[in-house]
């Protein structure tokens, strides 16, 4: 008899109701949250460190919220348990540049009511459980079918740790220091004879985009995700792995941010509103750093160098680029003679596996990430240098597909065919349009459940805070 190895916390419920799963799911999630802002007093926990991302009280307190609202409220039909909350951790009602000056919550009444809404949640649960998954009172019963809620409320809180991360990296003094870094695998030598900075030949003809079934089918996707359909391609090449950080110093020190012929019109009116010569932490030779910064080995004053959580680290050549935006990356594209791959283009390489005629779950296969397949989980505090992780390579032989950071692509944020929004149009919908640039992969910050290859991210393309880089793609 062969021993089944219980399913990882970080991994998306199975699609049979579990309740006892659902919990474990829901408690690891909530200790992985905590533990981030565990090192930080209170004040840093409320204020704004920049204007683009909330105090982090709000994040907490929405992450309570929404599990409230969607659950306890929409789910199972529940009275609100604190008056006014539902709008102060309404993220339309309120703009991030004006949530420092909402009457947020002091510690105690915000950490007892993220620890009620859960209590009571757990309760639901085992009632719902106990009942088919049914007893939902004066809620809505779709969903708590195949246990989306849950997943929608893991999902959810997934995410705001990323937002969370993003804040605890744009912190200025006192810096974050995580109290452990995982190591990185050693890098190999990519197969094949590929390097940073090769392509990977993808043949023309169709493949399927997007996830198949419905919103609730015990399979969860966003409802962006959905919508498989049709898309045939001509034929084009990919490079290889992300670009790296050394990739982008060349075009840094190749004048790249003075040339104006390397620029679209937006992006040189980003490249003078903003002054940006570097990308976000970059500390050009001779600046000077913050003071407070470890300086790690390596980290030359004469040299470019970058802060990250706290550390000043030399910019490693090896190493995925991040924090840039969508400007940048199309600059580097026209300097490198290539330019940004489409979304379509980074999924076929990313998804499709061409011998067996479908899109497989992750560039790998249909197996949940482990270390051995992609750097994500959050606890790395960093990218892992190119060739860390052979084993979660493509079909086409594609690496880095999967976490290290977000990769921008081409496209706009727009609709599949025959999109509905599910459950509320506020996640995707009112997204869609010219605005927002699609990224695409994950990002060391991103939980394993939220790395499944049909993921979508989008963002405004000045954005820099995420941990974001790209790739580059030409045609054939």
């Amino acid at each position: 008899m062969t021993e089944t190895a219980a399913p990882d916390p970080a991994d998306p419920l199975p699609a049979g109701f579990d309740g006892d799963a659902v919990a474990r799911r829901l408690e690891a999630v909530r200790e992985r949250t905590l533990s981030l802002v565990a090192p930080l007093e209170w004040p840093l926990l409320r204020k704004q460190h920049v204007p683009i991302l909330s105090p982090m009280v709000w994040d907490l307190g929405h992450i309570g919220n929404f599990e409230e609202m969607w659950l306890l409220r929409n789910a199972f039909g529940d009275g609100w348990m604190h008056a006014g909350y539902e709008r102060m951790f309404d993220a339309v009602a309120n703009p991030r540049s004006s949530r420092e000056g909402l009457a947020l919550p002091e510690r105690g009444e915000l950490f007892d009511y993220l620890a009620a809404v859960r209590e009571r949640a757990l309760a639901r649960l085992y009632e719902a459980a106990g009942n088919g998954a049914g007893g939902h009172g004066a809620g809505e019963s779709r969903l708590l079918a195949g246990g989306y809620v849950y997943e929608l409320i893991a999902e959810h809180e997934e995410q705001h740790q990323e937002t969370l991360l993003q804040a605890l990296q744009a912190m200025g003094p006192p810096f974050y220091r995580p109290g452990v870094r995982r190591p990185h695998p050693a890098p190999r030598p990519l197969p094949g004879g590929l390097s940073p900075g090769g392509m990977v030949a993808i043949p023309a003809g169709p493949f399927v985009m997007g996830r198949r079934g419905a919103p609730t089918d015990g399979d969860f996707a966003y409802d962006n995700e959905r919508g498989a359909h049709q898309v045939d391609l001509a034929a084009y090449r990919i490079d290889a792995t992300p670009v790296t950080a050394g990739a982008y110093l060349a075009f840094v020190e190749d004048g790249g941010y003075e040339r104006r012929e390397l620029w679209s019109e937006g992006g040189w009116a980003w490249r003078d509103e903003s002054g940006s010569r570097a990308p976000l932490y970059w500390l050009a030779p001779g600046e000077a750093a913050p003071e407070g910064l470890e300086a790690a080995a390596g980290a030359d004053p004469e040299r470019w160098r970058l802060r990250r959580f706290g550390r000043l680290l030399p910019v490693a050549d090896d190493e995925p680029l991040l924090h840039v935006c969508w400007w940048e990356a199309e600059a580097y594209a026209r300097w490198a003679g290539k330019r940004l791959a489409t979304e379509a283009e980074w999924e076929k390489a990313a998804l499709w596996d061409p011998a067996a005629g479908r899109a497989r779950r992750y560039p790998w296969g249909d197996e949940a990430p482990t270390r051995r397949h992609a750097n994500l989980d959050q606890l790395a505090f960093g990218p892992a240098p190119v060739g860390s992780h052979p084993d979660g390579a493509s079909a086409y032989g594609v690496q880095g597909l999967v976490g290290d950071g977000w990769e921008w692509t081409a496209s706009d944020f727009r609709p599949y065919p025959g999109f509905t929004a599910y459950p509320y149009a506020e996640y995707s919908e009112i997204f869609f349009g010219g605005d927002y640039r699609v990224l695409r992969g994950g990002s060391w910050a991103t939980r394993p459940a939220l790395a499944r290859g049909s993921f979508r991210n989008w963002d405004f393309p000045i954005r820099r805070q995420i941990f974001a880089g790209f790739r580059c793609a030409a045609d054939a």
